[in-house]
């Protein structure tokens, strides 16, 4: 968030860089002295005098956003130093494809069931601990995923039915 008001606290980035801060600081707006690891974070990963050069060639409108996105990158990139934000975009892509599968699939049974050409599917049978939401149409109940956990497909209820 930027600030608009100029006070005698250094911005986060001059108290880390150990100098003077002046009422026409670039980074004052954008890194606040409340949020010192902000700062620290970008400038370990992009470096102060790069952040300052973007932060001059950028719109005024435009460096709060462009501020958020180093800052998430940097964080990012300090959980996954090869990756950063596009390692978490990849693994929550391939986690929506798989859960999509498999609504796919069990809506599938649901059609099958409801056309009485198979047996009624188990509430269980295909990961219970991700199908918990039912939203009932028409008399039928479609499972929606929640969880991401592949350790939850191991998880069976059949003793608890006497199944």
């Amino acid at each position: 968030m930027a600030s608009s008001s100029y006070s005698n606290s250094p911005c986060a980035a001059c108290k880390f860089l150990r100098r003077k801060c002046l009422a026409d600081c670039i980074f004052a707006p954008y890194f606040p002295p409340e949020e010192p690891t902000k700062f620290a974070n970008v400038h370990k990963i992009f470096g102060a005098s790069n952040v300052s050069k973007l932060l001059n060639e950028v719109q005024p409108h435009q460096r709060e956003d462009a501020v958020n996105s180093l800052a998430y990158e940097a964080e990012a990139r300090m959980k996954d130093p090869v990756y950063g934000c596009v390692g978490a975009i990849s693994v929550l892509q391939r986690q929506v494809i798989r859960l999509q599968k498999e609504l796919d699939a069990t809506n599938a049974d649901l059609v099958r069931y409801a056309s009485g050409g198979a047996r009624p599917p188990s509430q269980f049978g295909r990961r219970a601990a991700t199908a918990s939401i039912t939203r009932h149409h028409s008399g039928l109940s479609f499972l929606s995923p929640l969880s991401s956990n592949d350790h939850d497909a191991s998880y069976c209820h059949d003793k608890e039915e006497g199944n």
